[in-house]
């Protein structure tokens, strides 16, 4: 049985080399199409641009994080969720170590990338503070709003650190293992801040909560009766 062609792969691949032996600015599309032995015109059925060649699909990982995050237990932190959420960008990297690799050489050498690449990972930290708004009780969000933007940001930079030093390593080592640590890290940090504690706060002393409810209850339904006695979203 022949070996299905992965188009979109070898587009993007051909994309790179070219940029990287030619020059970004003076490879053409239809150099691109020849380089990967299709046409121009099914160029275009995979990228809107020379440029989305370049990149990986942030538009279905985006899509893939938003889901997560939508599915997400209404029991957990809404920030250890985002920093898990991270490892979905992470993922998308890793499982091609050598085209991340030669695309951050790339973006190195090209300015215009670097910024085209910044626009498009900022929907993450966009849907991360997002979701930790909504994930807040309304009459709260307005108060909560920059201790949300201040997570997102600090787990998309935490991402972006480790992604970063993956790279110059030639993606080489553990990088999943690394996020992790560094997730550990930021939670472990901005936890008590997020929740709205303040340092030297100590926690509640533990508390039997009852709460009267049908097997069918979703678990949102549950966790809002938990903070309804309590006083405390429960994380």
């Amino acid at each position: 049985m022949p070996i299905k062609r992965d188009v979109r792969r070898e587009l993007m691949s051909a994309a790179i080399g070219l940029s990287l032996t030619t020059g970004f600015d003076e490879t053409t599309v239809d150099e691109i199409a020849r380089a990967a032995g299709v046409a121009r015109r099914t160029f275009f059925r995979y990228f809107r641009s020379k440029e989305d060649a370049i990149f990986p699909d942030h538009d279905a990982c985006l899509r893939r994080v938003i889901e997560f995050l939508e599915a997400a237990s209404p029991l957990r932190s809404p920030l250890q969720v985002i920093a898990d959420a991270a490892g979905i960008v992470l993922d998308m990297y890793v499982k091609d170590p050598r085209t991340a690799v030669r695309r951050y050489e790339l973006t190195r050498r090209v300015p215009a990338l670097r910024e085209w690449e910044i626009a498009a990972t900022s929907r993450y930290q966009r849907a991360f503070s997002e979701f930790m708004d909504g994930r807040c009780r309304e009459g709260d969000r307005e108060a909560f709003r920059l201790r949300h933007e201040v997570a997102a940001a600090a787990v998309v930079a935490a991402h972006n650190h480790v992604l970063r030093g993956w790279l110059r390593a030639g993606g080489e080592g553990d990088a999943r293992a690394q996020l992790t640590a560094a997730m550990t890290e930021v939670t472990q940090a901005l936890q008590a801040w997020v929740d709205g504690r303040t340092t030297g706060d100590e926690e509640p002393p533990d508390e039997v909560v009852i709460v009267l409810t049908t097997r069918r209850a979703p678990l949102w339904r549950i966790a809002e009766e938990i903070e309804t006695v309590t006083g405390r979203s429960p994380s």
